[in-house]
């Protein structure tokens, strides 16, 4: 019972982290169009990257998508964590990296709510 509340505990901050920075580069806040387009992707494709962010953060929420939604918001830092290592960005790796591995926890504690309510 204690790790089923953790665990929805760090789905809470997923989904909430998810929405948050999907809702900054699908809106194309400052911050992000700076940081994206040191890596050469236009307005657009961090467009595209938001929707797929919120998309997967929201994904997360309904235990027959939880594996795929997390997949996704995995699969977008990772993309992030790339290009910070291409630039040599040690210190954007690791803002980056704590993220991912929450993701890779919550995959393994899997969805709280699994056996039953949704």
């Amino acid at each position: 019972m204690i790790l089923k509340i953790i665990n929805s505990a760090l789905m809470l901050v997923a989904i909430f982290m998810g929405l948050k920075q999907g809702w900054a580069m699908l809106s194309c806040k400052p911050e992000m169009i700076a940081m994206f387009s040191k890596w050469n992707i236009s307005k657009i494709g961090l467009m595209i990257i938001g929707a797929v962010t919120m998309l997967s953060a929201m994904l997360i929420i309904f235990p027959k998508t939880f594996v795929w939604g997390n997949f996704l918001m995995a699969a977008g830092i990772l993309l992030i964590i790339s290009f910070h290592l291409l630039d040599r960005d040690l210190k954007g790796v690791a803002i980056e990296l704590p993220f991912l591995l929450l993701n890779l926890a919550i995959i393994y504690l899997q969805h709280p709510l699994k056996d039953g309510l949704l």
